[in-house]
């Protein structure tokens, strides 16, 4: 290692080290020994391959300290020029050596960060709804990234760097000892004109850098709530383009000034400690030339000594934030053992069954439910608060029952907040009820698997999400193995094939940042080609033509009564024009059924729902619009 890479390396650490840490936890060192051990085969390798170099490392300058001795006293000309040729020998296989510990620390280091993000996402994955309602996207981005990476460090950095390091500092304080405990004695003298500096401008950097983090975080939370499509509208209709490219550009030259006192303060203190060496290495010669005057010390004795010297001070500064390393490395680790640890309230049952084949009848059979309270799906640090809201678990549904045959159309109605999206979002198991049951073809949804539930029931929200996909990718997300002949056969289903086929890449088209690229009632009928694609026994539709002109909301209405064709069906709507012809209607007020039969019955009988007709029509010619189905 040489002496620059060397003061960079313990500069490094100093800065890493003072980061915020907790104490380390028994436990959590366990946790860490049991996750790397599937590597441990590469880690034992890894470690000798950091032993050898560390020998390497010492090795040269005895050597070369014997040539000297050789060239001075006149020795053999055969051996000074074996020793340069083991020297050149050693060179070449610390080369070699250095590329195989390369390859090893990147085999583990990546290998670690492909575990830790396969084992986080699969866990997010099984997380229920209400634990992504909460997180916020970028503090759990942030666990598959920073934390995921930091614990990485651990087995690539602190470890290799505490053996390797260890190893290289008692061999050389050995071989120093052994040579003149007068000369080391001064060396370790003057250690703390090294270590002191490297830990106090470390400080100093590391406040510098986080203050830099956190205005990089910033100006990237305002680039992508502003650069999404949702958000350039927004600023496009509200925005003050002068203030926003103000705020922006403050952030950003603080952070290129913060980047000049970095670079400075970095030059500056390699700068010091080439200075506290050469000044280290000046008193060696001094010394150990007036003792090799003196006859009591060999001219290659003090070639050795000060080659030595300059491999002693960069691993007894960097053993000396070892352990600071280590902490921050067992931090990343919580963090992301945190994540792994917040148990999923929604889990499939041991056995879980299939559903049954044929048409699927739903029941609802005296469900209460009430919305977890945060600690129990989620965590403080991914909401970046202080504490979580422990309210939460207040019944929201009171004793809702209900059956709706095969092949029936039943509509839920009711005002903002009643809970009719609540009641859609059980029976594919979005949420658990808490009492009550759920089944479908007299079965509990509980205990069926949940593949079995995505393959029988599909749902249709009023704001269907696209990924930034082609269409092609956003309609095979329902099923992959679909054929092109029966995407196209999805798409006429919906009224969409004729606009896909308008596109310049047709099916390959990009449909943009959650759809915007297409209108509201194109997106819409390309989340019901979706659903006709996945052929599922049951559809639940919530709100789907809920936000859209007349004209897009008849074309969604024409797509939607293939899509409900023979299929069990749960239709949410506002526009009672939409339900008319639905087998059951239940109107839904404060989490219960406070009435339900068919639209001519409910009108007749004067109550709920004929009070939401009046105020929705003022005479029956408006009424007369086209049933969904």
């Amino acid at each position: 290692m040489n002496m620059d890479f060397s003061h960079w390396m313990a500069l490094e650490s100093a800065m890493h080290g003072e980061q915020p840490r907790r104490a380390p936890l028994r436990a959590t060192l366990g946790r860490i020994i049991e996750f790397a051990r599937p590597h441990r085969r590469a880690l034992a390798a890894f470690l000798l391959l950091s032993v050898a170099t560390a020998v390497l490392t010492v090795a040269t300058p005895v050597l070369a300290g014997e040539v000297v001795d050789e060239i001075i006293g006149g020795g053999d000309e055969g051996r000074v020029i074996g020793l340069a040729a083991l020297i050149a020998v050693i060179a070449v296989l610390d080369a070699v050596i250095g590329l195989a510990e390369r390859w090893q620390s990147s085999k583990i280091g990546e290998g670690l960060i492909l575990d830790l993000r396969r084992a986080v996402f699969a866990h997010v994955q099984r997380m229920p709804i209400a634990f992504f309602t909460r997180t916020r996207t970028g503090a759990l981005v942030s666990r598959l990234n920073n934390d995921v990476i930091g614990a990485q460090r651990a087995f690539t950095w602190t470890l290799s760097g505490v053996v390797s390091n260890f190893i290289a500092l008692v061999l050389t304080l050995a071989v120093m000892l052994r040579l003149s405990w007068q000369i080391t004695a001064l060396a370790l003298v003057l250690l703390p004109v090294f270590v002191l500096p490297a830990r106090r401008m470390g400080a100093r950097l590391a406040h510098l850098e986080r203050e830099a983090a956190d205005h990089d975080s910033a100006m990237t939370t305002q680039m992508t709530e502003r650069f999404s499509a949702p958000g350039a509208t927004l600023v496009k209709l509200f925005g003050r383009p002068a203030r926003e490219e103000a705020e922006f550009g403050s952030r950003a030259q603080r952070v290129a000034e913060i980047g000049v006192r970095t670079a400075m303060g970095q030059y500056a203190f390699l700068t010091a400690l080439a200075l506290v060496s050469a000044l280290a290495l000046a008193l060696v010669y001094g010394l150990g030339g007036y003792l090799a005057l003196q006859g009591r010390l060999e001219a290659g004795t003090v070639v050795t000594l000060a080659l030595l010297l300059t491999r002693l001070y960069a691993p007894l500064t960097a053993l000396a934030s070892a352990r600071v390393d280590a902490m921050s490395a067992v931090v990343s680790f919580e963090r992301v053992f945190e994540v792994l640890d917040l148990q999923p309230l929604i889990t499939e049952a041991p056995g879980a069954r299939r559903l049954p084949d044929g048409p699927v009848a739903v029941e609802f059979d005296d469900v209460r439910f009430g919305y977890p309270a945060a600690d129990k799906v989620s965590l403080a640090s991914l909401e970046e608060v202080a504490t979580l809201d422990t309210r939460g678990g207040q019944e929201v549904l009171h004793g809702v029952s209900f059956r709706v045959e095969p092949g029936q159309v039943m509509a839920l109605v009711g005002t903002s907040g009643s809970g009719k999206s609540t009641i859609a979002s059980l029976a594919p198991r979005l949420y658990d009820v808490d009492s009550g049951t759920v089944r479908l073809s007299g079965i509990d949804v509980r205990d069926l698997s949940f593949e079995s539930l995505r393959e029988g029931l599909g749902l249709v929200t009023q704001d269907g999400h696209l990924f930034h996909d082609t269409v092609r990718e956003n309609l095979r997300f329902a099923r992959p193995e679909a054929t092109e002949a029966e995407l196209w056969a999805a798409l006429r289903s919906a009224r969409l094939d004729r606009l896909v086929e308008s596109l310049a890449d047709g099916l390959d088209t990009v449909v943009g940042e959650r759809g915007y690229r297409f209108s509201g009632g194109e997106r819409q009928r390309l989340t019901i080609a979706r659903i006709l694609l996945a052929q599922p026994r049951v559809v639940i539709l919530d709100e789907a033509t809920a936000h859209l002109d007349s004209t897009s909301e008849a074309d969604v209405q024409a797509a939607l009564a293939d899509a409900l064709h023979g299929r069990t069906a749960i239709v949410i709507a506002h526009r009672l024009s939409t339900i008319r012809e639905a087998d059951l209607i239940l109107v839904v007020e404060a989490g219960r059924v406070v009435e339900r039969g068919a639209h001519a019955e409910l009108l007749a009988a004067g109550g709920r729902y004929a009070e939401l007709h009046r105020t929705q029509f003022d005479d029956a010619e408006q009424a007369d619009v086209l049933p969904v189905a």
